[in-house]
């Protein structure tokens, strides 16, 4: 017993310092997103046949030079579209991140107020993006492409949008897991060589945990879920400190956002995410403008440029399911995701998120003895 204590603790010693040199050796700025096909700003702004941004709109964001965006988006993933934008556009970006359910309260807080600082705010969450516009912490406002979405997209007269889904699934660490011997399926994880290596969020972390949850339990029955429990999984209050703790090969194999392997993978991290053969979860990420954005042209801008067909590709090469129906899977680290119409994406519909999302966490609390 003490020799394989020992060889074990010998792997992940090993393989976290693997990660560190790799982390080391890696360049300071990590490009997933390339340029665009063709960019014109002599009429506006054109980015691959589309005008994003007329003469006189473009004219005005750009002597404004920046916007403030508010966000619960995933940070280096957020960071990775900014870093696109302003490559396109010049136009800074001010980011301030919170978790979803922090961002909420900082919203409602300083609309309450009258002093809410965001030009634009991102978030997940159906419920908390009601919450804002309830409150009147967005404006209705329609993006040139409005006409051409549908009503799972534009929300509310433009007061707020969908923009893009990541998908969540479940990955492995590469250091320590041969791919032979990796999980293929969500079965697969309830083989007992598995037990205490692997990991979840809780239910309540978030939209993403809710909907990956309202997905197992739905494609994969209770009883799935009891499984899960009963091998001992590390527990996470968020899907970043889980996706460090799989990097640093503190846990084999555990859920995880298909964008966040994607970033941690190109940042030497050794990670790879697995298309189970029942399906994966997807969440939602909706965009509004603020009804007194202190920059309401570059706002305006960067409202259209998400909804561009150029946004759908920057999301979809972080690895996100862009809202427009017409966009292509992403292809993430050389896999094909499978498209919408195969079934194997479920997005978690904001009505049944609602319609079950306290018994859903009610449930999981009970079988996984958790104490939020």
């Amino acid at each position: 017993m003490k020799n394989i204590r020992k060889t074990v603790t010998t792997m992940v010693a090993t393989a976290v310092l693997a990660v560190t040199a790799g982390a080391c050796s890696a360049p300071t700025t990590v490009t997933l997103v390339g340029e665009a096909e063709s960019l014109s700003t002599t009429a506006g702004l054109v980015i691959d046949g589309e005008t994003v941004a007329d003469s006189d709109l473009f004219a005005k964001a750009k002597a404004e030079g920046s916007l403030s965006l508010y966000s619960g988006y995933v940070e280096n993933s957020e960071k990775e579209v900014i870093k696109a934008f302003t490559q396109d556009t010049g136009i800074k970006v001010n980011l301030v991140r919170l978790v979803p359910n922090r961002l909420l309260e900082r919203v409602l807080s300083e609309q309450g107020a009258n002093k809410l600082g965001a030009d634009v705010i991102r978030t997940s969450e159906y419920s908390s993006v009601s919450a804002m516009n309830e409150a009147g912490a967005f404006t209705p406002y329609k993006v040139p492409n409005f006409d051409q979405l549908d009503e799972t997209v534009a929300y509310e007269n433009g007061s707020f949008y969908r923009v893009f889904d990541p998908a969540f699934t479940f990955a492995y660490n590469t250091a320590l897991v041969s791919e032979a011997d990796a999980p293929k399926s969500w079965q697969d994880l309830l083989d007992p060589k598995w037990k205490g290596k692997i990991g979840t969020t809780q239910v309540g972390a978030g939209g993403s945990s809710a909907s990956l949850v309202r997905f197992q339990l739905d494609a994969l029955g209770e009883d799935y879920l009891r499984g899960y429990a009963a091998q001992q999984p590390r527990i996470f209050d968020s899907s970043g400190a889980q996706q460090e703790s799989l990097s640093r090969g503190e846990i084999l194999v555990a859920t995880a956002v298909v964008s966040s392997v994607n970033i941690a993978s190109s940042n030497n991290a050794p990670v790879k995410f697995v298309v189970p053969e029942e399906g994966f979860a997807l969440y939602d990420y909706f965009l509004g403008m603020t009804p007194e954005a202190q920059h309401p042209a570059a706002a305006q801008v960067f409202m259209n440029w998400n909804l561009s067909k150029r946004g759908a590709s920057v999301f979809s090469q972080i690895g996100e399911y862009p809202a427009d129906s017409n966009a292509p899977p992403p292809v993430v680290m050389d896999i094909q995701l499978p498209a919408i119409d195969t079934g194997l994406p479920r997005r978690g519909m904001p009505e049944d998120l609602a319609r079950y999302g306290k018994d859903d966490q009610a449930i999981w609390n009970e079988i996984f003895g958790y104490i939020g």
